[in-house]
Order: structure tokens, then C-alpha cells, then sequence
């Protein structure tokens, strides 16, 4: 299922094509940049343990591993990031194909939660590098996840790892739509941000920000109680950067328990009206913003999302946004699971790992097995087509096979002794020890 989606999304003419549309300062000689792909997307996987292994045993590269190198490190960012917008369209259509979508969060409004991710120091491989102790930060991006059909609609990459997540705002606000919903954590919260979605005729839930001006208007009124917490409601006015002036809800949930920051009470500001939402709903609609962390989370379990040797900006962010890619088709391979087994939680009974590891293992011998031609019926499909193929395929998948095993409560862990007149031990004579102790 995970090579027939690379067939018909990524195949060598469709890609080269689309890098030849989409591509700036970069240009093809000698190096296909589906070549490029291919090698990175075996790394992603873990299909290959790196880019040097992955292109000893790329048979059809004809340049040297510099070349290929030098070719990683001078994709700009902008590229790959329309290669994830542009996956990210393709594999919508073929999840709403199979009508494999979740419940709208808000009826008529489509939910884009955002949140920002800070790529893992590098090895100091690149020689200005080499004599500096500090941690190589080869850049951070925002990422905007849609959790109505569970994949990376878009990203914001940014080549300076020190750049704040708020100067990258501007370019977000863009791409903002009405009828949008976008749903943020504080650092989100400026007045440019707020008041651009505002204007655009779309709507915000965002956790209010303690530097930003928030002007009164009535007095807070209870609500209810949900999960979290006792839920209050009050009006409020906001401005924009020039001084303008509009109204919004803001909600204040007095928690039942303290955030990890010793927090007792949180402030969410909401644009949409009471007729469309009330406010228990958003205050669950924001707790469901910790789904784009959980979503980092498994970028980091089961892809190799952050390739420690790509120092260089570019190449480190090249590989995220691959890492992002292959989280969509996981999406779409999950969701063909939903819809050809409806009497099954694949959230909750299925283990993202052992598929993971299936790719992993079986990957290489599948492809030596299968005849190229053999994928033709996937690399031709539209999308209908291909909805159809991965439903029947996902019929034929032993789910058993993937169970997911859920571990009990973590033991608390005892306080570890340290003897300095016996910094080490012999394993032998201590499980000797504890078998002969009552």
C-alpha cells in the first residue's frame, strides 16, 4: 500500500515535472530531484540507517556522493515546502475518496491547528562547525495540521534555528482562508495575528498571551464544568495593530488540576460567536490542540524525522518536510484501515510501530520480488481509482498482526544507591545477592 502511494504520488515523471514547475535557483543536470526524493524517503522510513548507506545501494544514480550531497543541501526551503502542501492536497482528495474523514470539530469551519517545531541539534560536520561547542540548530518551522483528516496540510520553514515562531506569522497569515478556524497555543497570540484571521472573515481559538491588551467588557459568567475544569465566559475588546477595535469571547477555565507550569486558571480568546459555538466546546476544541504534539511525537517514534548529519539548514529541513510527507501517506494507509474495518479502532488497536516496522523490514525484498511494471495499475490510478485499490488492498491486512499492546502503570522507579569504593559491579553476584535474600 506504502509503494503503490509512492507510485502514483511521487513516481519519477510526475515529480520531476512538478520540481521543474515549483523549483527556484535550483535546476536538473546529471541528479534527478526524484532521485533525491527516493534516497531521503529511505532514510525517513528507516528503509536505510542514512543518506550514505541509501545511495551505496541506488543503482541508477550516476554522480558521485558529493554531488548528491550538494544537491540536498541547496534545496531551498520554499520547495520543499510546497512538495508537503502539494502531497498534502493529494492525499486529502484521496481520504475524502474513501470518505475516510472524522467528524467536523465546527460545522462549516475547517479546523487548522498550528504550532511550531524545533529541529534537534546536528553534528558539527560542516567546518565552521567543528570548533564550536554549542549546540548546531539547523532551523525550526510551523507546521499546520487539519485533524479532521489527520495530515500536515502545510509548513513554515525557517533556516535560522534562534528566529522566533512569531516572525514567521506574516507569512502564515497568507494563506488564511475565511471560514477557517485556526487553533493555537499563546505564543500565537499577537495583535497582528489575531486581527489578520479576524479580518478575513475566519475564526481563532487561542490561548490568550499575558502581553497582550485585552480591554473588559463584562464580567465573567459560569457556564459549566467539563474535563479540565469550571468554565467562565466574558466579552471582550481587542485591537489591532493600528488601533482598531473588535469585540471577541474570552474563556477562562479554572482547572481542576495545575498545568506543568504550576498554572491554576488559563485564558482561551475566541472570534466566533455564541449561536456557533459555546464555550465549553472551545475550551475542548483547544485542549484537542495537544493532537498536533502527539502528531510531532509520532513524526519522531517512527520516521526519521531529524537527520543529525545534515548540518546544513536547507538539507535538515528538507528532510523534516520529507518526514511530514510520509506521515500523510501513513495517513491515507490509516485511514483506507478505518474503512475497510469499521468494526475496528485503528487508533486505539492498531500500533503505528509494528507498521513502521513492517515498511522497514519488508520493503527492500518487495521491491526486488515485484516487477516494475507490476506497480503500473497504482502509477496510472486517479484518485478514485486509487481509493478503491487501497480499501480492497486494506481488506486483505491481518490486523492481528499489528496490535497495538497497551502497557499498565509505570512503577515508580526506586532511588538508584552509589557506592564511590565500588563504582562498578558484577551483575552475576548481585542477581546472586537477590535470590538469596528472603
Amino acid at each position: 500500500m506504502t509503494q503503490g502511494l509512492l507510485e502514483n504520488l511521487l513516481n519519477k515523471e510526475h515529480l520531476d515535472d512538478w520540481f521543474e514547475k515549483h523549483s527556484g535557483i535550483q535546476y536538473t543536470r546529471d541528479l534527478m530531484f526524484s532521485s533525491v526524493v527516493d534516497i531521503m524517503l529511505s532514510v525517513v522510513c528507516q528503509v536505510r540507517s542514512s543518506v550514505y548507506v541509501a545511495y551505496k545501494n541506488c543503482d541508477h544514480i550516476n554522480v558521485s556522493s558529493t554531488s548528491l550531497y550538494n544537491k540536498i543541501n541547496g534545496i531551498e526551503t520554499h520547495t520543499a515546502a510546497e512538495l508537503v502542501r502539494h502531497i498534502g492536497v493529494e492525499t486529502e482528495t484521496i481520504i475524502k475518496e474513501m470518505k475516510a474523514e472524522n467528524p467536523a470539530w465546527i460545522e462549516d469551519y475547517r479546523i487548522k491547528i498550528i504550532d511550531g517545531n524545533c529541529i534537534e541539534a546536528t553534528d558539527h560536520r560542516i567546518k565552521p562547525l567543528r570548533n564550536i561547542s554549542g549546540a548546531a540548530l539547523p532551523g525550526k518551522s510551523l507546521v499546520v495540521f487539519d485533524p479532521q483528516i489527520e495530515i500536515a496540510i502545510d509548513v513554515f520553514p525557517c533556516e535560522d534555528g534562534h528566529a522566533q515562531e512569531r516572525s514567521l506569522l506574516n507569512t502564515v497569515l497568507k494563506t488564511v482562508q475565511p471560514k477557517d478556524c485556526w487553533v493555537a497555543d499563546r505564543n500565537f497570540c499577537t495583535q497582528s495575528f489575531l486581527f489578520g484571521i479576524h479580518q478575513k472573515e475566519a475564526a481563532f481559538i487561542v490561548r490568550e498571551h499575558q502581553g497582550l491588551p485585552v480591554e473588559i467588557v463584562s464580567e465573567p459568567i459560569y457556564i459549566g464544568e467539563n474535563e479540565t475544569g469550571k468554565v467562565y465566559e466574558q466579552e471582550v475588546r481587542l485591537k489591532s495593530p493600528d488601533n482598531e477595535t473588535y469585540l471577541a469571547r474570552r474563556i477562562s477555565v479554572e482547572l481542576h488540576e495545575q498545568t506543568r507550569n504550576g498554572e491554576e486558571k488559563i485564558y482561551i480568546l475566541c472570534n466566533l460567536e455564541t449561536s456557533i459555538l459555546d464555550a465549553i466546546k472551545i475550551a475542548e476544541i483547544y485542549r484537542k490542540r495537544w493532537g498536533i504534539e502527539t502528531a510531532f511525537q509520532r513524526l519522531e517514534a517512527h520516521f526519521h524525522s531529524e537527520i543529525n548529519s545534515l548540518g546544513y539548514p536547507k538539507a535538515a529541513l528538507f528532510g523534516f518536510c520529507l518526514s511530514l510527507v510520509a506521515f500523510n501517506l501513513y495517513a491515507v494507509i490509516a485511514a483506507s484501515l478505518r474503512v475497510a474495518h469499521p468494526d475496528k479502532n485503528i487508533k486505539d488497536e492498531v500500533s503505528e510501530y509494528y507498521i513502521a516496522e513492517e515498511i522497514a523490514t519488508v520493503y527492500e525484498g518487495m521491491m526486488i520480488a515485484v516487477d516494475s511494471n507490476d506497480w503500473d495499475m497504482f502509477r496510472y490510478a486517479n484518485k478514485e481509482q486509487m481509493a478503491l485499490l487501497l480499501v480492497f488492498l486494506a481488506k486483505q491486512v491481518n490486523l492481528d498482526k499489528f496490535k497495538k499492546h497497551k502497557r499498565g502503570i509505570k512503577k515508580p522507579k526506586n532511588k538508584k544507591k552509589y557506592d564511590k569504593n565500588h563504582p562498578h559491579i558484577s551483575t552475576f553476584k548481585v542477581i546472586l545477592a537477590a535470590n538469596k535474600s528472603p
